[in-house]
């Protein structure tokens, strides 16, 4: 039997994303941004339980926290902003929880949305599975935390003069978002390690949830092109030591 002459579309996914990667020595998506030392504090969805342990039970872990533009367009002109999270457990891999700037509203949670400031609603736009269940993560602006400004250099002092956060909430397709944790920015890393840092939202989850959807396989394949580019792996960056 002839075998199928062309890639497959996940391999050449991962090759475009490499190249593009390597071309400008950065990552391929959101390849200008700041990153903070932080902290994670879950308090845990009581009444409405999501079935994962990190989401459910309350904690305190120590976290890494990055926030970018995704073209970048000049200063503080309307970008698609993307928040990184990787929130480090004790007993096992981190969580690398990336989300968009998007809509608060059930029907548009799932597109993203440019905005020109840092503060306001992060979804994760593609939805997560846990059993049979499913449900969107977001990062959603505090209302007693400082404004985050409207471009990276005020991004960093607003964090250096304040330690802003924001909520951490889940929902379903069509439920409210439900607060379950608050994540704070603490100490800005150096641009060293900022560049140094790569997330995989597929790989780095809890073992009870998983991303789902028509593109997943596509994230999979692009950030995993995109850190072969820059010669980094699926755990670079972010120490456990680093604090608030």
């Amino acid at each position: 039997m002839p075998t199928n002459p062309w890639p497959r579309p996940a391999v050449i996914a991962e090759r475009v994303a490499r190249a593009l990667a390597r071309l400008r020595r950065a990552r391929m998506l959101h390849p200008a941004g700041r990153s903070f030392a932080g902290e994670v504090f879950v308090w845990g969805e009581s009444g409405q339980p999501t079935g994962v342990r990190l989401l459910d039970r309350p904690g305190r872990y120590p976290a890494v926290v990055r926030l970018s533009k995704g073209t970048p367009t000049p200063g503080g002109w309307p970008d698609v902003l993307g928040l990184a999270v990787r929130i480090h457990h004790p007993t096992g891999r981190p969580f690398d929880l990336l989300v968009s700037s998007s809509c608060a509203a059930p029907g548009l949670r799932h597109l993203p949305l440019p905005r020109r400031g840092f503060t306001g609603t992060y979804s994760s736009i593609m939805s997560y599975r846990t059993g049979r269940r499913r449900l969107w993560l977001a990062a959603l602006a505090d209302p007693e935390s400082p404004d985050l400004g409207h471009s990276l250099a005020g991004l960093a002092t607003a964090v250096a003069a304040n330690r802003p956060g924001l909520l951490l909430a889940v929902a379903s397709a069509a439920g409210p978002w439900r607060p379950f944790g608050q994540v704070t920015l603490g100490d800005q890393l150096s641009a060293r390690d900022d560049a140094a840092l790569a997330f995989d939202p597929i790989g780095n989850v809890p073992e009870e949830l998983w991303l789902a959807g028509p593109l997943a396989w596509l994230r999979r394949h692009t950030y995993r092109g995109s850190r072969r580019g820059r010669g980094a792996s699926a755990q670079s960056g972010g120490s456990m030591g680093l604090t608030v």
